[in-house]
């Protein structure tokens, strides 16, 4: 505020009468008297991101929109530099709100963003599973059963074998030699993509 106090040799009381009576001018030069001040003081009171010149030109507005509530006989300068002050500290809360809120939900947002991205596949993880669905349409309809049965439906391994007159074991064997099929098919399929 010290570089302020050196304007001293100003009328601010004529300026601020002659801007109440509508003269912009006279506030304007108001402005070139006491910008460069002001923005130097905020500029050593001030955190990394923080705007400076927003700052000082959010202060020079709110002077000019609260004109009327400065009691002429003060301080003008200094009653510019506690409006700065204040919207500092507006400003400063606001930033830690913001850094407040990134650390208590960026980790939250983050880990849905993986499982979205997790729940869609890859370019060649969708090749794969259009491999693989063309791959099932090319088993016979007994096999694409066992198929449908255990993963469209869930049926479990015991109602299968009832549902067949088989026992678990070679449920289990069949499934295993389906899969394996499917896994060279898909891996074939998968192979002419890559060649072509």
């Amino acid at each position: 505020m010290s570089a302020a106090a050196s304007n001293d040799d100003i009328d601010y009381d004529a300026l601020i009468r002659r801007t109440r009576a509508g003269n912009l001018a006279a506030f304007e030069s108001i402005v070139r008297r006491l910008e460069r001040p002001l923005r130097a003081w905020l500029a050593t009171h001030v955190s990394p991101g923080v705007d400076v010149d927003e700052i000082a030109q959010r202060s020079f507005v709110i002077a000019h929109s609260q004109l009327e509530r400065f009691k002429p006989g003060t301080n003008f300068p200094a009653w510019l530099f506690a409006i700065a002050r204040f919207q500092l500290k507006a400003e400063l809360t606001r930033l830690r709100r913001v850094a407040d809120y990134h650390a208590r939900f960026a980790p939250d947002l983050l880990q849905r963003e993986l499982e979205r991205r997790a729940d869609e596949p890859g370019e060649e993880q969708q090749e794969r599973l259009d491999c693989l669905k063309e791959c099932v349409e090319s088993l016979g309809d007994n096999l694409r059963r066992y198929v449908s049965w255990r993963y469209e439906e869930e049926i479990p391994l015991e109602a299968m074998a009832e549902r067949t007159g088989r026992s678990v074991g070679a449920i289990k064997k069949q499934l295993w030699l389906i899969r394996r099929k499917l896994q060279e098919c898909v891996e074939a399929k998968m192979g002419m993509k890559g060649a072509g």
